[in-house]
Order: structure tokens, then C-alpha cells, then sequence
């Protein structure tokens, strides 16, 4: 049997002597999307950065793809949300997307090979009219349409996307689902964010995080946790918020 693609064990992690993730378990298969959600502080960028081996439990255990997670990185893709920092980095937007290509160097010289990739990553997600602009020109759903470019190029096997579809306009918004939806069951994605009523329906199920998680399927997602009344599912409730697609 295949181990799974993230596995935690018992995992805490503290920060200057305040705990922020408490007895972790959570086993994530080969394929399954992920929704992850909770509260300001309550630990979702902190269980990412565990994942993808920026951070070391305190004790307890994290593998991803049955390894030590900072050895699987290159099988990783990461986009984050969009911060006007950077956005204000000096580079074209085909050489921001090159940069994903793992299996090159940071500053080694890129193949015509590989810049037919990106041109094919620009005309998939409709950037290739600004591939030579700078990064900096694009509007907020042409960069995060960028960044998405530039984490799937490498063909990761593990996509994690940190609240990637704040403050984008609906067209940038279609495009981005249709590109990740496209990948369900052959990736494994996890996708942070804070807009339930976007993702509900289209991950396999959400996991709240709270210093402690909380799984729930797509079904038991209801009013209140917008509202930020994050509770275990309730037997019997109506689901309002989940009859909304």
C-alpha cells in the first residue's frame, strides 16, 4: 500500500513558548484536494511552511511523499497570495515563470525548450500578450495567473496555494479553477482560503485549522464558519451555505 502523500503524527510546533499547532494528525492521499480554512493566527501558514520544510515540529512527525519534507521540495509548487512587494520585483513575466523550472539553476542559462514551456504555461492561463512586460505591470489576477504559471510549470506533484484567489477579478477567478480543477485526482492540492463558498463544492473535504484540526466534508460547511463560529458539524442542520454553487 502506498504511503500517503502528507502524513503527521502527534505534531506540535510553538513559537517563543506559545504553542500554535497542538496534536496534528493528518493523513493526506495521492490526489485529494484539500480546502484548508480557520481563523487569523490559528496556524494555516504555519502548517504550510511545516510541509514544505521551512519549519521543524517540535516534536511528532511530518512526512510528505514518505520523506523529511525539505527533501522533496523540488516536487512541490507554492503560490502565495499577492503582496505589492512582490509585485514590485524587476523581472518580465516569462522570466517569473522560468523561475519555476526546478531543474535548473537560480541563475543558470534557460534552453529554447524551456522557454516553449512557458510560452505554452502563457497561452494555457492567457498571459503569453505580456510575456515580455514586466511582472510588475500586471494587475493583481494577471500576476497571481503568473505565479500559478510558475508553480505548475515544474509539474509538481504536491500544489499549495495560500489564499491565491484574494482581491482577483472573475475572469482571473474562472481561469484559476478551471487550470486546478484540471488536476483533482491527479495532484494533490491544498488550498487555503478564507472564501468557503468558492471552494466548498470542489474540494474532496476542508480542514479547519485552529491550533488544532478539525476535518469536515464538503457537506457539513454552513453559515457560521464565514461568520468565523468555526464548530464541529452539527447532526440535523440545515445547510444553507452548502446548497449555494
Amino acid at each position: 500500500m502506498n504511503a500517503p502523500a502528507i502524513q503527521t503524527t502527534r505534531m506540535n510546533f510553538s513559537f517563543r513558548g506559545l504553542p500554535v499547532l497542538q496534536d496534528v494528525n493528518l493523513s493526506v492521499s495521492h490526489g485529494e484536494f484539500i480546502g484548508i480554512f480557520g481563523p487569523n493566527g490559528g496556524g494555516k501558514t504555519t502548517l504550510l511552511k511545516l510541509i514544505m520544510g521551512f519549519l521543524t515540529p517540535d516534536n511528532g512527525t511530518i512526512r510528505v511523499f514518505n520523506n523529511s519534507p525539505e527533501k522533496v521540495r523540488t516536487r512541490i509548487g507554492y503560490v502565495p497570495q499577492i503582496h505589492r512587494t512582490e509585485a514590485d520585483f524587476p523581472i518580465t513575466v516569462a522570466e517569473l515563470i522560468a523561475m519555476g523550472l526546478s531543474r535548473r539553476p537560480f541563475f543558470g542559462r534557460f534552453n529554447k525548450s524551456d522557454w516553449q514551456e512557458c510560452d505554452i504555461w502563457m497561452e494555457r492561463l492567457g498571459l503569453i500578450a505580456h510575456k515580455n512586460k514586466s511582472y510588475c505591470e500586471l494587475s493583481g489576477g494577471l500576476a497571481q495567473r503568473a505565479l500559478l504559471a510558475r508553480a505548475l510549470i515544474s509539474d509538481p506533484d504536491l500544489i499549495i496555494l495560500d489564499e491565491p484567489t484574494a482581491h482577483i477579478d472573475a475572469a482571473s477567478m474562472k481561469i484559476f479553477f478551471q487550470t486546478i480543477e484540471a488536476l483533482k485526482g491527479h495532484k494533490t492540492i491544498l488550498l487555503v482560503t478564507h472564501d468557503l463558498k468558492t471552494v466548498f463544492h470542489r474540494t474532496s473535504r476542508l480542514i479547519c485549522v485552529q491550533n488544532k484540526i478539525s476535518t469536515f466534508q464538503p457537506n457539513e460547511i454552513c453559515d457560521h464558519f464565514n461568520l468565523g463560529l468555526f464548530h464541529p458539524p452539527l447532526p440535523n442542520q440545515p445547510l444553507h451555505f452548502a446548497s449555494q454553487q
